[in-house]
């Protein structure tokens, strides 16, 4: 009897520590040190997708592109929220005027007066039942403000140009959430098998990205399939890809990404991933995880400078969240990078530009939105509506 007594005494006792330790680990995902304090300037902006891009700041609305005041009110008063992607003002003749963006358009309410500033269709889901469904929402923001004229930027302020990198990842996103219509122009249009945005290096892991781009909109019969198949061979070495990405050599990277393009393509592949260690392996957690070889992880520099590092990183080996999940705007940025115009920052604050961050950015926002809704450390929490 005293035996079958110590032995449920034992099991209780395994069952507390057990809840204790994924009370901790979860407690890891909401207590993560923040990584980046960022300039501490209230702002937002409107136009998601395809519409017209706006800044509003200290009771001004301005043209993000352009720096010209669309609009300016005298505030005593300004409410923030941008998980529902809202701007509520009181002015001090008394009025209350909301900014607002929906599915449909960017509003500007005076009273009974609503004004469309720009409009264009966008899926805007509410992730109901998600239990970060506001972060989600914020994410979502973040990454649809970022695509301008059908071209998915890094950040629309910093950066001219689409990276097919930073894309992909963007595509993933939007294909979870019915908005790959807004990127299809660019997409059929696209004529290059690299981005050369990178000093104008030719990058090899462009070439599995813009074939999964592809197969996002189109098929092998899109004239850019066979340009990227005839380029292979310049970059092959033995059954895997070897070149330079990031001005690094990443051949498990460059070879995963190709791999899983020609399969989204359903096209032959006969290459292998290498059996070698490739930090940006972890970068690739959507498949092909068995080919990782076990080395060190990002610095805490480079994940502070660029966060999309760490949360692939956690994503790849199913940890916790690598930073701070508290609400707040914007949520994600990049800073130091090389290929960067930070002087596009200026409109939102000269502390960006000084300090050579952009926020927000789309990579980040893409890295976040897709571990959140993988439900990492989550694993109680719903399925997000769509």
């Amino acid at each position: 009897m005293n035996n079958i007594k110590s032995i449920i005494v034992l099991f209780l006792s395994i069952l507390l520590i057990s809840g204790i330790t994924n009370h901790q680990a979860r407690s890891q995902t909401t207590k993560a040190e923040k990584v980046m304090q960022l300039p501490k300037v209230n702002f937002f902006l409107f136009g998601m997708g395809n519409r017209d891009k706006f800044l509003y700041r200290d009771g001004t609305l301005f043209n993000a592109l352009t720096g010209e005041a669309v609009r300016q009110w005298e505030v005593v008063k300004e409410t923030i929220l941008p998980c529902e992607y809202t701007v509520r003002l009181n002015t001090s003749d008394g009025k209350e005027i909301v900014i607002t963006e929906d599915e449909k358009a960017v509003w500007i309410q005076e009273g009974a007066k609503w004004l469309s500033l720009t409009e264009g269709a966008v899926n805007l889901s509410k992730f109901k039942g998600h239990p970060q469904a506001g972060l989600l929402r914020i994410l979502l923001h973040e990454i649809l403000i970022n695509i301008v004229d059908t071209k998915p930027v890094p950040n629309f302020m910093v950066y001219s140009k689409p990276w097919y990198r930073d894309a992909a990842m963007v595509a993933m996103c939007l294909e979870k959430t019915d908005n790959v219509h807004l990127i299809k122009p660019w997409i059929l249009k696209l004529k290059e098998p690299f981005d050369r945005n990178n000093a104008g290096n030719r990058e090899p892991d462009n070439l599995g990205q813009v074939l999964y781009l592809i197969s996002l909109v189109s098929d092998s019969s899109h004239p850019l399939v066979e340009k990227v198949l005839n380029t292979i061979p310049e970059f092959q070495k033995g059954k895997h890809l070897d070149g330079s990405t990031d001005f690094s050599k990443h051949p498990v990277y460059q070879t995963k990404w190709l791999k899983f393009g020609l399969r989204a393509l359903e096209l032959e592949d006969p290459y292998e991933i290498p059996k070698v260690f490739d930090s940006y392996s972890v970068l690739f957690w959507m498949d092909y995880k068995k080919e990782h070889v076990q080395g060190g992880g990002f610095s805490k520099n480079g994940i502070k400078n660029y966060p999309y590092l760490g949360w692939a990183e956690a994503h790849f080996h199913g940890g916790p969240a690598p930073m701070s999940l508290d609400e707040q705007y914007p949520m994600t940025w990049e800073a130091h990078a090389s290929q960067a115009n930070y002087a596009g920052m200026k409109l939102v604050s000269k502390e960006y530009t000084d300090r050579k961050i952009c926020a927000p950015h789309s990579w980040h926002a893409a890295e976040m939105f897709l571990y959140l809704l993988d439900d990492v450390l989550l694993t109680d929490s719903g399925s997000a509506d769509k």
